[in-house]
């Protein structure tokens, strides 16, 4: 009987191959299914509903920088996802915290450290490198993407990268009312005014970043 099951959504196949030899060794209780794109983890979570963790690389073709996280945390629920990136700079790690990652895991780092990582964060605690800087900042803006609902997510990023009104509401078929019913509650809850500060406030999510 197993565990559970690990998705691993990356398209580094040399990454994919080390992850899971680890994590057979350390962790052969659970099953482990990899996924390319943000599209083909939505199928595998839909065909499967004993995920116990996600590792998802948030730079993936179909991403759009977090919106794809959004898009899998909807679908997973209260299963922890943990962002592994070859990138960790502080905005991203800030970025990572502020959406609700349950870890931030460095491809930089030898397999050992990664798997002990997923491990801890498999136990149910978290696991991010240390940041000396803007960790404030950082807070009151997780604080302030916690109050959003699933929808007002993804309208915000959809937001953030340009789409309009009637953009959104074909992607996520509902009505131009009801998106800018989900934009009144988004700017309220941001403490913002308008668009264009929403999309600022933002930025580090999106995947435009240094």
């Amino acid at each position: 009987m197993t565990l559970g099951r690990i998705l691993i959504a990356d398209d580094h196949p040399l990454i994919n191959e080390g992850i899971q030899i680890a994590l057979r060794v350390h962790q052969p209780g659970y099953v482990v299914d990899v996924a390319g794109s943000i599209a083909d983890a939505e199928v595998l979570i839909q065909q499967h509903n004993d995920y116990r963790l996600l590792l998802l690389d948030y730079e993936l073709p179909d991403s759009n920088g977090f919106n794809g996280f959004f898009k899998l945390q909807h679908l997973l629920g209260r299963v922890p996802i943990a962002i592994i990136s070859a990138h960790d700079s502080k905005q991203i790690l800030s970025a990572a915290r502020a959406v609700g990652a349950s870890g931030f895991i460095s491809k930089r780092q030898p397999l050992d450290a990664i798997v002990a990582a997923i491990s801890m964060v498999l136990r149910g605690g978290s696991f991010f490198p240390p940041v000396d800087d803007g960790a404030d900042e950082a807070e009151q803006l997780r604080k302030r993407i916690d109050s959003l609902s699933n929808a007002q997510r993804r309208v915000l990023m959809a937001l953030a990268h340009g789409d309009l009104n009637k953009q959104i509401a074909a992607e996520l078929g509902v009505t131009e009312a009801t998106i800018k019913a989900h934009l009144s509650a988004i700017f309220r809850k941001l403490g913002v005014t308008n668009r264009t500060q929403a999309i600022l406030m933002v930025r580090p999510l999106t995947g435009a970043m240094p």
